[in-house]
């Protein structure tokens, strides 16, 4: 595979980044994708079992998976830093300001900045440090992409309908909304949504896009830390075993289980957002830590279905290059 401007950028061998996942993407995964030539990061509460509304803790938390990534790798990797929306559950930025901090301490190469749709309020300060900014939005659109470009992120992922986890509200499928994204912007894309093997990188390269952004298939890997139901879940999948519903920061992907059904239900009976997003929220760490694969939310995308092992991280990265050229 050729390098291009998104290994120039990260200092990478290979175009794909690990999508960083709450809870589950923690230090030896990210390592192991780094160590194979991709970019690996760390998501939210990485490596931990317990919920935290210490804001200084949860810094703390995110110190302690970097400090011990950089033990593990000496290629670059990324960190998650999630820019709440004010109007989200009534959240405000002090969580993310706190995980800031820790990354400028700590010296974190790469920000994979998710959530809201406006990055200025910290690409500047990022960049001023030398840190790379990837822009992970929520919604995705062309317009979104167009304010990241002004707001000075170095690149750009368009992760369609078909992503998992919280995907926006515009159901906008990959095919379509990347080479869109790509024709309005000059700076690089990532595209994903879907993303599981050599095949649908080869079709997000085709489609113009200059890495893949691959979530799902990094659950399912020895080096993850999701619970072991949850990655057999996401091999007995099906192509209609995901399901979206919504909530207060958008749709939701994840696999359909008797929790999921509920959700639905609310949703059909008129449940606000809010009431919906706070059921499956609280079942997160349930699923995905604890393996509930009945009362817990399994975010997932809808390639599940042609994921058929568990393999390595290092495999994986080598399955999805292996027939792009």
């Amino acid at each position: 595979m050729k390098k291009n401007r998104v290994c120039t950028l990260l200092g990478i061998e290979y175009p794909i980044v690990q999508a960083p996942m709450v809870w589950i993407t923690w230090a030896e995964l990210a390592a192991a994708v780094s160590n194979a030539g991709g970019l690996g990061s760390i998501g939210p509460n990485a490596g931990e079992i317990t919920v935290t509304s210490d804001v200084v803790e949860t810094g703390e938390r995110l110190r302690r998976q970097i400090r011990k990534l950089k033990t593990l790798t000496d290629k670059p990797f990324a960190v998650n830093l999630v820019i709440m929306q004010p109007t989200w559950r009534g959240l405000g930025g002090d969580y993310s300001k706190q995980c800031e901090k820790v990354i400028f301490e700590e010296w974190v190469p790469v920000v994979i900045l998710s959530g809201d749709d406006d990055p200025s309020a910290y690409t500047k300060r990022l960049k001023e440090a030398g840190i790379k900014v990837i822009h992970r939005a929520n919604p995705v659109n062309v317009d979104v992409a167009k304010r990241a470009e002004q707001a000075g992120v170095d690149i750009f992922v368009a992760v369609g309908h078909e992503g998992g986890g919280h995907i926006g509200t515009d159901e906008i499928p990959t095919f379509v909304l990347v080479p869109q994204v790509i024709d309005a912007i000059k700076i690089p894309v990532i595209g994903g949504g879907g993303v599981t093997d050599s095949r649908g990188a080869a079709a997000i390269f085709a489609l113009g896009a200059e890495g893949v952004y691959v979530g799902t298939r990094f659950i399912a890997t020895n080096e993850c830390a999701a619970h072991p139901n949850v990655k057999q879940a996401i091999v007995r999948a099906k192509d209609t075993s995901t399901v979206v519903c919504g909530g207060s920061i958008g749709l939701l992907r994840a696999i359909k289980n008797p929790l999921i059904d509920t959700c639905l239900k609310m949703a059909s009976e008129g449940a606000k957002p809010e009431e919906i997003s706070k059921f499956y929220d609280g079942a997160v760490r349930r699923g995905l830590i604890e393996g509930d694969v009945e009362n817990g939310t399994l975010p997932c995308g809808a390639g599940a279905g042609i994921i058929k092992e568990i393999k390595s991280a290092a495999d994986v990265v080598k399955d999805i290059i292996a027939q792009v050229n």
